[in-house]
């Protein structure tokens, strides 16, 4: 199945998630000393950042007019929204920051260089994290899903205090309304 829009989509038509737990145990974790490839060629370890993070997880933004990873991939609930979510935590990324978010990244287990083209397709002023070899999804424990024989993270977005779980927006549905809920919980929680 092709993909015409990634961000024209009718929510109505898509399964929504249910909460399975998955997630519960991330509030007052702290981040382990794992280092990541990001999009702006540099390498990134959560624990050691000082301040308010925002990192929001998905489990893989497709292409224009690609074919998808399966046929179905809209009709597993959580799978269809990664461009949207990323376009909307691009979209108010000023208001991210203005509210209190030190430092705002993107996460998922596809590659560093595919990361890299979509970034810049997509004009993101932000990094993305690649977690290709499931480090940090493993030693979190963060929520996946298996498609096509791929590990794929969940989508959620954490906020990260001085390497600290603080909150966890899991599930999230619709993935475009994922930034304006994470944004709406910085204003009423200011450091």
């Amino acid at each position: 199945m092709t993909q015409p829009s990634l961000t024209d989509v009718d929510w109505s038509k898509i399964p929504a998630p249910s909460d399975d737990g998955g997630a519960a145990h991330l509030t007052g974790t702290t981040i382990p000393p794992v280092r990541l490839r990001a999009t702006n060629d540099t390498a990134v370890m959560l624990s050691a950042l000082a301040g308010r993070t925002v990192v929001f997880g998905y489990p893989r933004t497709g292409e224009p007019g690609k074919i998808g990873l399966v046929d179905d991939w809209d009709m597993i609930p959580g799978a269809r929204g990664c461009t949207p979510q990323t376009c909307a935590f691009r979209d108010l990324f000023a208001e991210l920051k203005a509210a209190g978010a030190s430092h705002v990244f993107g996460l998922s287990t596809q590659s560093n260089q595919y990361q890299t083209e979509m970034a810049s397709r997509l004009h993101l002023p932000f990094p993305v994290l690649s977690d290709e070899a499931l480090e940090l999804t493993g030693a979190l424990k963060l929520p996946t899903m298996s498609v096509a024989g791929l590990t794929l993270i969940k989508r959620l977005a954490l906020v990260i205090d001085d390497a600290r779980i603080t909150r966890v927006f899991y599930p999230v549905f619709p993935p475009d309304r994922n930034a304006s809920d994470v944004l709406a919980w910085l204003k009423d929680n200011p450091r």
